[in-house]
């Protein structure tokens, strides 16, 4: 009985779409910010709504036809111009309005993950057996990032203001499908002056972190296939050189970083114990806090592949399959979009809510943090999070920022069913209308003050390095747009 008052319950959290914030932006806020928090609010239902059906949609990685679509007409029925299939992506997209300077780049992700099918509802419950679920929250990023752009043109048009507005759909950000690598590597954020971007969380932050540079591979060797018992003499172990690389690369861990981290998994071993096997293949992934650190480590580890070829008399092949820069924070526009967050505040919820979170957290393991925590704001400070993601790749070429809003129970982590529920629902529309309007709130603080993008400019170089110049670390590869196809 229990289970179907929540799943009758759910229906009520998951189209409450009327339901208003509590917190009102402290009087301070000024009228040009005001107008793009008006703006949001009018249209709550509708950016909801988008947010619902890109959470039912639950498209994988560079298989996200229909969310890219109503994204894209979202953005131009409000008279943008839309440029699609961006850097060989057929469902990136780059949607632009306005004319010169300055010009602000928005993030916009909506892919979703495999085997996370979910309700939105407080206890496990798939809607498709092995089905994929928005556990990221990525519906709610790429609709949030809309709206937060349509308020800024609707700022721009009433003000007659000059400054362009680029919304970049970024697709496959999950699992290695790196869809910003190629859309940086192309080019597309040439000419962009400063970029926001947003995340799902369990709770409220602005700022400044960095993260995991990451590079994976997989090692292909190649031998002679032979009886094992009557011709061993005449066979060369294609495992014999994955095992020799495997031991070279466990032994290199004692000299590397100890913030380093070197996975491995052979995904081809053999196919039978008496065959001397012809051919066989280990991934291996590498990350550090910095990309330079990374690309070393990485070398290091090809060296050891070359090594175990040379010594098992196999010949081997590897094949980058994605790479991800570090995070560059950047102090400049974190503040700005920190002191926005602060004016905007966190999340209350209805009893409603309250009652759905509460059953919610037990589900959780170990401390669960308290419920109204979605109210607070986390301290002021440089971060640091031990994952990895594409927005990397843009913070090394265009100084960006980004926050977190509490769109998930408190206690919740990314990628599980817990997540997949709340985004679905009220409480994970409420953080993602917060963010569209503190995103919003930022562009207007660059659009009023555009010498701040110098001091942006000025520090993302002293970070990066007066010789810095951009290279992707997948080379020249296409992108990989049947990875999710095959898992």
């Amino acid at each position: 009985m229990k289970k179907i008052i929540y799943i009758l319950l759910s229906i009520t959290y998951s189209f409450s779409y009327t339901q208003a914030q509590e917190r009102k932006p402290k009087n301070d806020t000024n009228k040009d910010k005001q107008f793009v928090i008006n703006a949001i609010d009018k249209k709550y239902n509708n950016y909801c709504q988008i947010a619902r059906k890109i959470w039912g949609f639950a498209e994988l990685g560079y298989l996200e036809d229909k969310s890219t679509s109503l994204l894209q007409e979202s953005l131009k029925n409000e008279g943008f111009s839309i440029e699609v299939g961006v850097a060989g992506l057929p469902t990136a997209f780059v949607a632009t309005y306005g004319s010169g300077k300055p010009v602000i780049g928005i993030l916009a992700e909506f892919d979703a993950l495999p085997g996370l099918s979910q309700d939105s509802v407080p206890i496990q419950k798939p809607l498709i057996s092995g089905g994929s679920g928005h556990g990221c929250g990525h519906n709610l990023f790429g609709s949030g990032s809309v709206g937060a752009a349509i308020a800024l043109k609707e700022w721009l048009l009433q003000s007659k203001r000059s400054g362009t507005i680029k919304l970049m759909g970024t697709p496959a950000e999950e699992g290695g499908g790196g869809g910003k690598v190629y859309m940086v590597r192309a080019g597309l954020f040439e000419g962009v002056d400063a970029v926001l971007h947003w995340h799902p969380a369990s709770d409220n932050n602005a700022s400044p972190e960095s993260c995991l540079a990451y590079i994976t591979g997989n090692f292909r060797f190649y031998g002679i296939s032979t009886h094992a018992a009557m011709a061993p003499e005449k066979g060369r172990s294609a495992l014999d050189g994955v095992e020799a690389m495997n031991y070279m690369v466990n032994l290199m861990r004692e000299h590397v970083p100890q913030e380093a981290r070197i996975h491995y998994v052979i995904t081809k071993g053999g196919l039978a114990s008496n065959v001397v096997p012809d051919f066989a293949e280990v991934e291996y992934t590498v990350r550090h806090p910095d990309v330079r650190a990374t690309m070393e480590i990485w070398e290091r580890v090809i060296k050891a592949a070359e090594g175990a070829s040379l010594g098992t008399g196999t010949t081997m092949k590897y094949e980058v399959n994605a790479g991800l820069y570090n995070l560059l924070p950047n102090e400049t526009l974190a503040k700005m979009m920190y002191a926005n967050l602060e004016k905007i505040g966190g999340v209350n919820y209805t009893p409603q809510e309250i009652a759905f979170a509460e059953e919610m957290q037990k589900s959780f393991k170990g401390n669960v943090p308290p419920i109204n925590s979605a109210q607070k704001i986390l301290p002021y400070k440089i971060g640091y999070f031990p994952a990895s993601t594409d927005v990397g790749d843009v913070s090394w070429v265009v100084p960006t920022a980004g926050l977190g809003t509490a769109t998930w129970v408190a206690g919740t982590p990314a990628h599980s069913w817990q997540a997949v529920a709340a985004n679905g629902m009220s409480i994970g529309f409420k953080g993602m209308i917060n963010a569209a309007k503190i995103i919003a709130m930022t562009g207007i603080d660059i659009f009023n003050n555009p010498a701040v993008i110098a001091v942006a400019k000025t520090e993302m170089e002293k970070a990066r390095g007066t010789d810095f110049r951009y290279k992707s670390m997948v080379g020249d590869r296409n992108p990989p747009l049947d990875y999710r196809k095959t898992k």
